[in-house]
């Protein structure tokens, strides 16, 4: 796609229709009856928005957890409508939900969860729907120690093996990001968790000229990060 077409799309936020994510969004809201936006006070600035991030995960594994945002009032307030301050990728698994290991409530993340934090098409979408419609300041690609999905990659790589199912799907779009690194010293399954976040993180922005768009503008930082279950921490890598 040239230049020019990435800026016509852009302009439009070419989604669905010439309406734009914007206006598609606008239009839903107006369908049900509820105003645009309804929000607590969230940090603005990429910086801000990921010292809460992190302050909240220090929180959490100090198990001195605030759990904001979770009463009776805020489900009321966010039936009005949305105005997360963050975004998330993160894995599918039980262990790593990101409301509980940042410390986060109802309307804080942009949740996005798919076994091994994988970047496809729909899951770009998303993200860009979520950038272009309430422009989070921070965008965070998280992966976790010891992941299945990318154990089981591993493992069918080395092996040679077939999974059963759609697990073979899953395994195709974590090969590009395990293979490389399966013979690096150190422990295979940890090297390739860390490399998944890199490779996402570098989808994600080769990916979309919206969220590209977002990063040069200095409204968004993107960032990947490392979700350590045996301690709770989160890493930025």
């Amino acid at each position: 796609m040239t230049e020019s077409t990435h800026a016509h799309v852009l302009s439009r936020r070419g989604v669905l229709t010439g309406v734009g994510v914007a206006g598609v969004a606008a239009g839903l809201a107006v369908a049900s009856g509820l105003p645009a936006a309804a929000s607590a006070t969230h940090p603005t600035s990429p910086a801000a928005a990921l010292a809460s991030l992190l302050a909240g995960n220090a929180r959490f594994r100090a198990g001195r957890s605030r759990h904001p945002h979770q009463g009776v009032a805020d489900v009321r307030r966010l039936a009005a409508g949305q105005d997360p301050f963050a975004i998330v990728l993160g894995c599918a698994d039980s262990r790593v939900s990101p409301e509980v290991l940042f410390d986060q409530g109802l309307g804080d993340i942009f949740d996005n969860r798919v076994a091994g934090n994988i970047v496809d098409d729909v899951v770009t979408g998303s993200i860009e729907y979520a950038v272009a419609e309430f422009a989070p300041p921070v965008l965070v690609v998280l992966g976790h120690e010891r992941c299945g999905a990318v154990a089981a990659t591993v493992e069918t790589i080395e092996s040679g093996g077939t999974p059963p199912g759609s697990i073979g799907a899953l395994v195709e779009a974590l090969r590009p990001a395990i293979e490389p690194v399966l013979h690096q010293p150190g422990d295979t399954v940890e090297n390739g968790v860390r490399a998944n976040v890199r490779y996402q993180v570098a989808r994600l922005l080769a990916g979309s000229a919206i969220v590209r768009d977002a990063v040069a503008a200095r409204t968004l930082r993107v960032v990947g990060a490392r979700y350590d279950l045996d301690s709770a921490a989160v890493t930025l890598l």
